[in-house]
Formats: C-alpha cells, structure tokens, sequence
C-alpha cells in the first residue's frame, strides 16, 4: 500500500508544465534568456538527438529531430518558430501540425522523429548573406539549423542531447560545442530544458587554428582560399583575452570564430561562445576600434536589448573592444585618449540614445558616455568601484537590457542613485521613473 501511494505521489507531481523555452529572436539571435529556474523536481533525464545530413548540391540539409532515452514520454509537444523558406517538408511521427510560420509536433510517449528540410543560404541584404552553403563550404548559425521553439514538458526533464553533422568526404567542422569520442557534438545549455545548437558552425574544406587561452578551448577557423588572417586574430585574441576575463569573469569553455569572404555580410556578428567577422574587416579600425573584439564582448556578455536597451549592449561592445586594447597595452594610453575623442566627434550630433536599433553614431556617443560613468563611479567611490562591476552583473544576468534596467543595476552596483549624472549626460527621449 505504501509503495503504490508512493508510486501515486510521484505520477501526480509530473505534472504537465508548458514553458516559453526561449525568448523571441532578439536583433542578434544570439543570446540566452535568463538564470536556470530551480528544479521543482530532481531532473529527469531523456534522450534528443538532432541529425543534420547536408547536400552541396542542394544547398540543404536534411534535419532529423529524435527523441528517446528511457523517459521520452516527458517531452509532451514543441512549437517551433520557422521560417517557411528555409524549413520546409515536414514529416514525423505522432502529431504534427504545419501552420504558416508555426509547427507543432506532439511525438509519441514511446519516442519519435521529426524530419524537415533546412536551405541554409539567407540574404541579410540584397547582396550579401548572414548564412551561405558555397560549392566546398558553408557557414550559417545552429540557431537556424534548429528555429526557436516553445516547448511542454513534465516538470524535472532535462534534454541528454547530441547533435551529429553528416558531412560530405574531406569535410571538417567547427562549432563552439564538445566534440564526443563517437564524433557527436554535445549540447548543454543549463538554461534549457530543450537544448537545440546555437552559436555559429562553419562546415567544408577549412582551415582551424587551435590553442587555449584564458581557460578557454579558442577556435579560429574560415575556409580555405578566403585569405582570413587566422594568425592575426589569434595573436590579438592571446593579449586581449586575460583581460576580458578579467571584467567578466568567466569565459565561455570553447570560443569559436569563423572568418569568410564575400558574398558573406560585410561586418560581424555574434552568437553564444561563438562570432563572425568577414575576412577583409581589419583586426583594428583607424579609430582605434576592433571589430572583433566588438563581437567578442556581445558573445561573452550574452546580453541582448530590451525596448530602449539597445544603446547599452552595444556603448559596451564598442567601449570595451577599445578597453581591451589598452588594458592588454595593444595600444597607447595616448592612443585610448585619443580614440575616445574621437567617439565623442562622432556620437556628438546624437539626440536620444534610446532609440530601437544603434547606429554607428548611437553607438559612439553611448560609449563615450559609458566611459563618462565609468568615471563617475571612480570618483563616487575612491576607485573600489567601475564600470567593470556594472558589466559583470551584466554577464551574470545574461537577460533583456532596458535603459530603465541598466539605470537600476547601476544604482545597486554604486550604492547610491545616478540620477543627476544620467540627467546631465545620457541623453534619453524618455528618462527612467527612478531618483
């Protein structure tokens, strides 16, 4: 009697509980949401494999999403966020439901497979792609190969997940993830019951530079024949990252980042534990900026922009991609003055910072001001308090960043309220509720 009491008591408290998995696709897709929730349960463990077979021929892969273990049945359904000219042909086994840019997927309580089609080329703009499968190579984020999803589980289910890349003869791959004995790549994300890939995968005749810095297993990887200067990123990368270390504490335990050529985007772009930069962006700007080392700071915070909050995540990408340089003595103490006048000519025209996506010159005017609250906390705290301690509560959180947040985390940092100096300095079309 006791025993099926028990055995009652259990059943019961698996409950179904339905979870928003992720956050909507923020501006850079590449951040992760919030502080793990604590369990209400001990976790319970089932398996999730995803399996990605690609085809140059296409420019595709085929996707098989599985689940299984000895609990499948604690994974009750999935509603992915797709996008219908790049996931199509949608096949599985239990429930399945296509709808517009929505699909749902109720897999059997014994385990099953869904299977769809990937077309990994997208235009960022008319010309150039942020994700392209070239005839010996292709580049595109792991947030794509598998689109967001809300997702219903029992509660206490953890995701034992495995991603396996099936790849062309003489392909190699670089991704920010473990590789394991058995060639799969192991996905862990404490923050996910689901743990899909996420982060940037380049696939084809590559060449990788691999070494540990700071901790952290760095993998600098582009294609063959792009002219990526490798070697000078790594270099950078050696000086630059103790110091980012440093400010935010811990650095990601593998750090991938992929260089190409066009047709790709002209810029770079950030993902978790992962970047992009295009092979022709110098390592260092002629005003003493470091595109890389800009994408570096988004990738390691793994902030993103809530309303109005734009101007925050990106002020501390650009200041400290200049801070970097000058605290690993890349560059002059002369030199950092100087680029940081610079910033404040260029941002000097900008009216409100707030706006919904920084400019070029949103984001030097919030990084010259940034640098005017660094100081500010100096003086109002004989030196034992900085902007570094702002940023690590930042990497902490890894959450959505509004100005009025920002306004708030500050307070707490300093002790006190900034209200006079955010009033006098950071110009703002609406100005936080707070003293």
């Amino acid at each position: 009697m006791i025993r099926a009491l028990a055995l009652a008591l259990g059943a019961a408290l698996l409950a179904v509980s339905a979870h928003a998995e992720e956050p909507a696709e923020p501006p850079r897709a590449e951040q992760v949401a919030g502080p793990p929730r604590p369990a209400a349960l001990p976790a319970h463990p089932y398996d999730l494999t995803f399996d990605a077979r690609f085809s140059p021929n296409e420019r595709t892969a085929r996707v098989t999403v599985r689940v299984g273990g000895p609990e499948p049945d604690l994974l009750h359904g999935v509603t992915f966020r797709i996008d219908p000219e790049r996931h199509r042909d949608f096949r599985g086994d239990g429930e399945l439901v296509v709808e517009g840019a929505r699909v749902t997927w109720r897999p059997p309580k014994a385990g099953g497979a869904l299977h769809y089609t990937f077309g990994v080329d997208h235009l960022r703009d008319v010309r150039a792609y942020d994700a392209h499968f070239a005839e010996n190579w292709a580049l595109f984020r792991g947030d794509d190969l598998v689109p967001p999803a809300h997702v219903r589980f029992a509660d206490g289910a953890r995701a034992h997940a495995r991603l396996r890349l099936r790849l062309p003869d003489g392909w190699k791959a670089a991704t920010p993830f473990e590789r394991l004995p058995d060639g799969r790549y192991r996905i862990d994300n404490p923050r996910r019951a689901f743990d899909r890939p996420t982060g940037w995968i380049l696939l084809g005749h590559l060449g990788i530079l691999r070494e540990k810095i700071a901790g952290s297993r760095v993998s600098i990887a582009a294609p063959v024949g792009q002219r990526a200067r490798k070697e000078d990123m790594l270099a950078l990368l050696r000086w630059t990252l103790p110091a980012l270390k440093k400010v935010v504490g811990e650095l990601p335990p593998r750090l991938l980042v992929t260089a190409a050529g066009d047709p790709f985007w002209r810029g770079g772009l950030s993902a978790p534990a992962s970047l992009y930069v295009h092979a022709d962006r110098p390592l260092v700007t002629p005003d003493v900026t470091s595109p890389l080392l800009h994408e570096l700071m988004h990738s390691a915070l793994g902030i993103r922009s809530g309303h109005g909050g734009d101007w925050v995540v990106e002020g501390i990408a650009e200041l400290y991609s200049l801070e970097l340089l000058v605290r690993s003595k890349t560059i002059s103490k002369k030199r950092y003055r100087k680029a940081l006048e610079g910033l404040a000519v260029r941002g000097a025209t900008v009216a409100a910072l707030d706006v919904p996506s920084a400019t070029g010159a949103t984001t030097a005017r919030a990084a010259a001001e940034l640098h005017a609250l660094d100081r500010e906390l100096r003086r109002g705290s004989e030196e034992r308090i900085t902007l570094d301690d702002v940023v690590r509560r930042l990497a902490e959180e890894r959450s959505a960043i509004t100005t009025e947040r920002f306004r708030t985390l500050v307070d707490q940092v300093a002790g006190r309220s900034l209200g006079a100096f955010f009033r006098a300095r950071i110009p703002l079309a609406k100005q936080p509720a707070l003293p």
